[in-house]
C-alpha cells in the first residue's frame, strides 16, 4: 500500500474519478435490483407491506444510492473546477479523502444512524460489493485516499488560511455568496449565542436588514416583487447564513412554502395579494400543518374547517410545532374540509392572515391561542402548540379556491422544502467545523496545539471533507429544481446526508472542545443542539430514506 502517492496527472486522477463513479453507480443499481424482488408485487409495483417489513433494506438502498450520488457529484465539482484553473491541492484532496471514504464505506457498510449500518451481505449484494472494490480505479482510491498523512496534508493547508472552493461558476452567485457572508458574519454570528441563551427572537432589525437583501423572496417571480433567482441562489444565501445562526437561515423557509404554494396553486388575486407583501418582508408567513400524534402522517389530520353561512371558514382544532407562530402575519393552515373524504382527499389548503403577537401578548387573534414548546435549540423564532376555536378565514382564504387539493398541493413544495432544509443543514456543518478547527488551533495540550494529534486532524479532514459533498449533492438537487425536473428523490437524498452530516460535525467538533464544549458559554454546544433537528423534520431520516427508495424502485433510471 502507497500511503502518499506520486501525485497522478489532474485529468490522470479524474478518469479514476469517473471510472469510480461509474462502478458506484452499478454497484447500487444492483442493491435497487436485489431490493426490488423483496418489496414489489407481480405487476412490479411497490408493495406497502412488504416495504415496511423489509424496511431495512430499503433504508440500505437510499443510502447506497445517496452515496453514489455523491460522488457522481462531487466528480462534477472537481471536473469544472479543473475546466476553470481552480482545481487546486485542498480539492485534491477533498476528491482523494472522500472517494476513498465513501467507496469503502458501499463496499463494507454505511452508517444510517450511530447504531444502524447498510451492510452488503444484509443486502444480498456482498457479490456486488466485491466486484466494486475489484474494480482497478475503485481499490486504488481504497489504498491512496483516505489516508493519514493526506488528512494530515489537508488540515496543514486548512488551518493555515486554505479554503476549499465553493465557486459556482457564475459571477452573480458568488457575488450573493459573498454579500449575504458578509452580512452574517457582521450582523449575525457575535451576537446569535447571546440570543440563543437569551431564547430571544431574532432581533426585528435584522429581519427588516434581510428583507431588504432580498432573502424573503429569492425564488418569487420579479412580476410580483421577488428577485426570481432560483432554488440554487437560495441554496447560497440559506448555507452561508445558517453557518452564522440556523435561525437566521431558517427565516426564510415559511416564506419559501408559503409563497411557493401560493404561486403553484393560488388564485390570480391572491397571488397579487400576499406574494409582494410576503417577498418584501412586509408580511412574515408560518406553515401550519402538524397536529399532535400525526407528526409525518398528514393523513390523520383532524383540524376542521367548517364553512360558514356567508362563505368564511371557521377552523377548530391543535397544531403543534409551528415555528415563529407569534410574529407572523399569515399562516398556510392545512384542515380537513370533508370528514366524510378520509386520508389526504378530504383536506384543504387556507391562506389565513392573524395580526402579529408580541412578547405580551403573542396570540391576539379571536379564536386562537397558543402555547411556547421549550427546546433544546433551534431558537430564534420559538416553537408553538396552536389551538383554534372558532377562528375565520375569509372566503378569499382557500388557496386556489379548491377543496380537497391541500395536500396535493403541499407535496408540490416539498422538493423545495428539502432542499432549502439540506442548505440549512450545510451551513450548520460549517459552522461546527469552523468552530472545530478554531479551537484546535487555540487550545494546546502538552505543549502543542491539538490539530497536531492525528486523531484531532483525522476529525477535522472528514468534517470538511463530508460537508463540500454534501453541499455539492445539495447543489446538484437545486439546479434539477431549476430546471423543472422532477427531483423528489435527488432533494430527498441532499437532506438525508447533510442532516446527517450536520449532526456528525456538531457531535465531532464537542468532542475536540472536550469538556469545554459541554459548557453552555461555549458556541458548539448551541450549534449541537441545532443540528440535531435537521434529522427530524421536513422528514425525519427514516421516513427520507423510505421516500428515496420508494422512488429508486418506481423508476427505471440507474439508483
Amino acid at each position: 500500500m502507497n500511503a502518499m502517492p506520486h501525485a497522478v496527472p489532474t485529468e490522470t486522477l479524474l478518469d479514476h474519478v469517473d471510472a469510480a463513479v461509474h462502478a458506484a453507480r452499478g454497484f447500487a443499481a444492483a442493491a435497487r435490483d436485489a431490493v426490488r424482488k423483496d418489496v414489489t408485487g407481480p405487476d412490479g409495483r411497490v408493495d406497502n407491506e412488504a416495504a415496511n417489513r423489509r424496511q431495512r433494506r430499503m433504508h440500505g438502498l437510499a443510502w447506497i444510492a445517496t452515496y453514489a450520488e455523491t460522488l457522481a457529484q462531487t466528480a462534477r465539482w472537481a471536473r469544472e473546477l479543473a475546466a476553470a484553473g481552480r482545481f487546486g491541492e485542498c480539492e485534491r484532496d477533498v476528491v482523494m479523502i472522500g472517494f476513498g471514504e465513501y467507496l469503502a464505506s458501499l463496499a463494507d457498510g454505511i452508517a444510517m444512524s450511530q447504531n444502524e449500518y447498510a451492510r452488503p451481505r444484509e443486502l444480498g449484494i456482498a457479490g456486488a460489493a466485491a466486484a466494486l472494490t475489484a474494480t482497478p480505479e475503485v481499490a486504488w482510491f481504497l489504498d491512496n485516499g483516505n489516508t493519514a498523512e493526506r488528512r494530515r496534508a489537508l488540515i496543514d493547508r486548512l488551518s493555515s488560511g486554505a479554503r476549499i472552493a465553493d465557486t459556482l461558476g457564475d459571477d452573480d452567485l458568488d457575488m450573493v455568496r459573498e454579500q449575504f457572508r458578509r452580512f452574517a458574519q457582521d450582523k449575525v454570528a457575535p451576537y446569535a449565542h447571546q440570543w440563543h441563551l437569551d431564547n430571544a427572537l431574532v432581533p426585528i432589525e435584522i429581519v427588516d436588514q434581510m428583507a431588504e437583501l432580498g432573502v424573503f423572496g429569492i425564488c418569487v417571480d420579479p412580476d410580483y416583487g421577488g428577485l426570481g433567482m432560483g432554488k440554487l441562489a437560495m441554496c447560497v444565501v440559506t448555507e452561508e447564513l445558517s453557518r452564522a445562526w440556523i435561525a437566521a437561515g431558517s427565516l426564510g423557509t415559511r416564506a419559501e412554502i408559503a409563497c411557493e404554494l401560493i404561486a403553484i396553486a393560488g388564485t390570480d388575486e391572491q397571488k397579487a395579494r400576499w406574494l409582494p407583501a410576503i417577498a418584501s418582508g412586509e408580511v412574515l408567513a408560518t406553515a401550519v400543518f402538524t397536529e399532535p400524534d400525526t407528526g409525518s402522517d398528514l393523513a390523520s389530520l383532524r383540524t376542521r374547517a367548517t364553512r360558514q353561512d356567508d362563505g368564511s371558514w371557521r377552523i377548530d382544532g391543535n397544531k403543534t410545532w409551528i415555528t415563529h407562530a407569534a410574529r407572523s402575519d399569515v399562516m398556510t393552515l392545512l384542515a380537513r374540509t370533508d370528514p366524510a373524504r378520509p386520508g389526504h382527499d378530504g383536506l384543504s389548503m387556507f391562506i389565513a392572515p392573524k395580526p402579529r403577537g408580541s412578547e405580551d401578548d403573542p396570540f391576539p387573534a379571536e379564536g386562537m391561542s397558543g402555547g411556547e414548546i421549550g427546546v433544546l435549540g433551534y431558537r430564534g423564532m420559538r416553537e408553538y402548540e396552536l389551538s383554534f376555536a372558532g377562528f375565520r378565514v375569509g372566503e378569499d382564504g382557500l388557496l386556489g379556491n379548491v377543496e380537497g387539493q391541500g395536500f396535493k398541493q403541499l407535496m408540490q413544495t416539498f422538493e423545495g422544502a428539502r432542499i432549502q432544509t439540506a442548505a440549512r443543514a450545510i451551513g450548520v456543518a460549517w459552522n461546527a467545523y469552523d468552530l472545530g478547527l478554531q479551537y484546535a488551533g487555540e487550545r494546546r495540550q502538552f505543549g502543542t496545539a491539538l490539530w497536531s494529534f492525528p486523531r484531532v486532524a483525522d476529525k477535522l479532514a472528514l468534517m470538511a471533507v463530508e460537508t463540500a459533498m454534501a453541499r455539492e449533492l445539495t447543489y446538484f438537487a437545486a439546479r434539477e429544481k431549476d430546471q423543472g425536473r422532477r427531483c423528489d428523490v435527488e432533494a430527498g437524498m441532499a437532506k438525508l446526508l447533510a442532516a446527517r452530516v450536520a449532526w456528525s460535525n456538531a457531535d465531532t467538533a464537542l468532542q475536540i472542545h472536550g469538556g469545554n464544549g459541554y459548557a453552555l458559554e461555549y458556541q458548539i454546544s448551541r450549534v449541537l443542539c441545532d443540528a440535531r433537528i435537521l434529522n427530524i423534520f421536513e422528514g425525519a431520516a427514516e421516513i427520507q430514506a423510505h421516500v428515496i427508495a420508494r422512488g429508486l424502485l418506481a423508476s427505471r433510471r440507474n439508483a
